[in-house]
């Protein structure tokens, strides 16, 4: 019973609104570069900006935060690349998997579940971890994925063109030097910032709802693929995140924000990575499906246990 109550009220309400973006996306087929453009130059900016000023955490949390992101996404990278020698994949299906199995969606989905579990103030430490996250896809899930075609100058253009980053170095600006907003302008910040959960929901809807997978049969080693990136997601990453969290010694809110944000199905970017640098598109795509569809397998009890150890 506990289970399924903290289903219903914690990752089913994810599920329907994403649900109504995948009805929108099927029904009408709306522009969905508009509506993504306006969450990621408008809205996810003005949520990160009031996330961090409304309910600032201490300098150095952010900081161990931002550390732990960076070294758990280069763990699952380490891990993918292991599976990936173990099931002697070639070269293009072994970055096929680590681009699988080393971003995860704690923007869209990620979010809302840390939100609905623990809290505001669990949030704006869920927001932190989104926009590191959000830099290493832009980073290391580009140089990865362009198996080294993409220069370092590039990445790097490619992360100072994510607006989130902009609005994490304005709100460190406000508190560093413990300025006021005007209230026209934090109002409006605010309004904007509350919009961007459900809008991202809905994205994530619009952007399933464009899936389509080819039906042909698969040679094994593309199925052996799919299986190793959705267990590295669901299965492994959950575990290295309790693990990495360890030494960092997390307690309480930050705690269960950081593990619930690792153990996110796999982030929706990954198959735009898959596109724009020739990589075998479909195993990307169908990962990113089966995971978010069977997340609530792990995320459940992932959940329950966070509750429980932390309290």
């Amino acid at each position: 019973m506990l289970l399924l109550e903290i289903f219903l009220n914690n990752l089913l309400p994810i599920f329907l609104c994403a649900g109504a973006g995948f009805a929108a996306g099927r029904a009408f087929e709306p522009d969905i570069k508009t509506v993504n453009r306006l969450t990621f130059y408008i809205f996810s900016p003005c949520l990160v900006f009031t996330s961090l000023t409304h309910s600032p955490i201490p300098g150095d949390e952010l900081t161990h935060i931002a550390v732990f992101v960076v070294a758990f996404v280069a763990l699952m990278i380490a891990l993918a690349a292991f599976t990936g020698r173990l099931l002697g994949l070639s070269r293009q299906a072994l970055v096929t998997l680590i681009i699988a199995s080393a971003f995860v969606n704690s923007g869209n989905y990620g979010l809302a579940a840390v939100k609905f579990a623990f809290g505001e103030a669990a949030l704006t430490r869920a927001v932190v971890f989104f926009v590191v996250s959000t830099f290493t896809v832009y980073t290391l899930g580009v140089v990865i994925a362009s198996l080294g075609r993409q220069t370092v100058r590039g990445a790097l253009r490619e992360l100072f063109s994510v607006p989130a980053f902009y609005a994490l170095l304005a709100a460190g600006l406000v508190r560093g030097f413990g300025m006021e907003v005007p209230l026209f302008l934090d109002r409006a910040i605010t309004l904007l910032g509350e919009a961007a959960l459900p809008l991202m929901l809905i994205i994530l809807g619009l952007q399933m709802a464009r899936t389509r997978l080819e039906h042909t049969q698969w040679p094994q080693g593309r199925r052996a693929l799919v299986v190793a990136g959705v267990c590295l997601q669901l299965i492994v990453a959950p575990l290295a995140a309790l693990a990495l969290a360890l030494p960092f010694n997390f307690s309480g809110l930050t705690w269960q924000a950081v593990v619930l944000e690792a153990s996110m199905p796999t982030a929706v970017i990954t198959t735009v990575l898959a596109v724009q640098y020739e990589l075998d598109v479909e195993p990307v795509t169908l990962v990113v499906v089966l995971s978010t569809l069977l997340s609530p397998l792990t995320l459940t009890p992932l959940i329950a246990y966070l509750k429980s150890a932390a309290g």
